[in-house]
This record gives C-alpha cells, structure tokens and sequence, in this order.
C-alpha cells in the first residue's frame, strides 16, 4: 500500500491500540486536533479521549505522568510537538525515565515511548527545527532510534511500543509527506537495533539516519553518474549503535563519511569516527569526513538551506575522500 510517513506512523498507533487495551496516547493537541502533523488524526474519536489524552502545554508534566503510568502498567506513547519543546521535560527523562532500571536493580521497567519530530527543511520558526537527538544518545539507559522512510516508521514504532525500554523515537519532520509502499502485515525484517544496507557500493560508505538518509541516496545516484559507487547506511538505531555492519561495509570500501543535521562538533558522527577508526584502522584509505549542520543555533528559514547537508556536500566529501 502507497502511504506516506505520517500516515504509516498512524497506522502503527492503531495497530499497537488494537493490540493492546494498556497502550494510551499523551500529547499537546493530539486528539481533536489529531496532532500538529495529523499522526494521530482520527485516533481520539475511535479509542476515546481516556486513551487518547489532550494534555495541557506542559512538558515536564507530560512525560512524568506518562513516566507515572508506565510505572503502573500502561505502555504510554508521548508526543512532543517539537523538537525544541523536549528541553522542558528533559530532567524527566534523564533523571528519572533513563535511571528507574538501573536504581531498582532490573525490578521496575519503563516501557514508554517519546516520539519527537525533529530536524529542519520545513521552514519553521525558531524551536522548531532542533537536532537534539546526541543529548539522549549519550544517556544510558534509553533506546534511541530515528526510522527513514514510511516502512521504517511503521515497523520500528511497533517494535519501540513493545519493548520494556524507553524509547526516543526521534522522526525526520521533513519526510512526514513522503511517500513509498508498506506492507501492513509483514514482520519486521530487521531487528531495532539494527543498520540498514539501503544500496551497495564499492569506493566508500556513507551512513546516515532520520532525514538525511534520502539526501545520502542522492547523492550516491549523482556520484554513480560520475563513475563512484557509494555504500549507504541508514543506521535506525542510534543508541545502541549498530557498529558491526559499518565496520563490515568500510572494510570493503575503505573510506567512511558520517552524515547528520545536527552540528559536527561532538555529534553522533564523532562517536562512529571514533569506533570505525578504532576498529577499521587498518582497512581505512583516508580520514573518516563528517558533513553536518555547523556550530550555530539553527538559522532562520531563509538561510536553513545553507545549513543542512546536501548532496553538494556530500559529494565534495566523496571528492575528498577518493582524493587521499
């Protein structure tokens, strides 16, 4: 079925709702309204307003008392309607959310999953297009995941509400409108923490998530014009990070690029830089590159063009690469 991102996301809500009569809904206009993008459009009126829960614009409040029902039993979704919103409810989720495991020695579970839309290249206003996606990453004790495409979305956010972990379910805001087939009735094909091989290639490997991985596949379509084959990664998991398939995939290719909207500086492509040279030392023709957002607050929406990646510098990096 040709669906798009939002509507697949929706549909992974209903199936988890039919699922499971413990599985609740929390968010700032997510009912009536059916969210700001309309990933829950359609939910409130089937599943009623005691599963599908208005919420005052509180986020701190949001997530502990969906932290205080996962602690009960339910299995609560939270939506925060943007990226820039999480930071309010960040002291809920690292202090309280990510430790709950650890502190009760494996007794007390929290299995809550924070879906987030994140990223630019919709042209909002400032706090609507943060990467905030690292601050999570380095916290123990939470999943972070980011799906790329409609299949993705469906699939990992079925296997997020699953699962006795919380996750943060980081969602590319500018893929929300695209398109492709999903098959509602197929099992996962991959594990959550699992990479994705999304096309082969031979001269260097390229790894992206959430909304860059379509602009790596772009670029890696440009440079087969041009005569390079370009490995692409989609990582879907961010924490826990799938090293093995891109140490697999630069043992072949020799050359890596990390590619992400958040800033270079101490970003996710830092980490994987570091344990792909740690683990691929010797298989490594040139320096691991990183093509990402720059060391600013996020511009306004005339220049954000100018901030995120693109195919231009992606292949300028590719040039660089095969130049060393």
């Amino acid at each position: 079925m040709i669906t798009t991102f939002a509507a697949a996301l929706n549909t992974g809500l209903r199936r988890a709702m039919d699922d499971d009569s413990k599985v609740v809904l929390l968010g700032e206009d997510i009912g009536r309204l059916g969210g700001v993008f309309r990933v829950t459009d359609t939910l409130q009126k089937d599943f009623g307003d005691n599963r599908v829960i208005d919420t005052p614009l509180a986020e701190s409040g949001i997530v502990g008392t969906a932290f205080g029902m996962a602690l009960r039993g339910y299995r609560p979704v939270v939506e925060i309607q943007f990226d820039g919103f999480v930071y309010p409810a960040f002291d809920q989720i690292v202090s309280q959310v990510a430790k709950i495991h650890y502190r009760t020695g494996g007794k007390v579970k929290a299995p809550l999953t924070i879906r987030i839309p994140f990223g630019g290249g919709i042209g909002a206003v400032e706090h609507h297009s943060e990467s905030p996606e690292v601050y999570f990453a380095h916290t123990a004790g939470l999943r972070v995941v980011s799906p790329s495409t409609p299949a993705d979305a469906y699939s990992m956010l079925r296997q997020a509400i699953t699962l006795d972990d919380p996750v943060i379910f980081f969602e590319p805001k500018r893929r929300y409108w695209d398109k492709a087939d999903v098959d509602f009735d197929a099992e996962p094909d991959l594990p959550l923490h699992r990479a994705r091989v999304c096309a082969p290639g031979t001269d260097a490997t390229v790894v992206a998530y959430g909304g860059t991985v379509a602009t790596a596949l772009t670029a890696a379509k440009i440079a087969a014009g041009e005569g390079h084959s370009l490995e692409v990664i989609d990582l879907r998991s961010l924490s826990p990070l799938d090293v093995d398939t891109v140490a697999a995939s630069v043992g072949r290719t020799g050359r890596l690029i990390v590619v992400h909207e958040a800033p270079v500086f101490a970003g996710l492509g830092a980490e994987i830089a570091a344990r792909i040279t740690e683990r691929c030392f010797y298989h490594l023709e040139a320096p691991v590159l990183r093509v990402g957002g720059y060391d600013i607050p996020y511009p306004p929406a005339k220049l954000e063009k100018h901030h995120l990646p693109d195919p231009d510098r992606i292949l300028a990096a590719v040039d660089r690469t095969l130049a060393a």
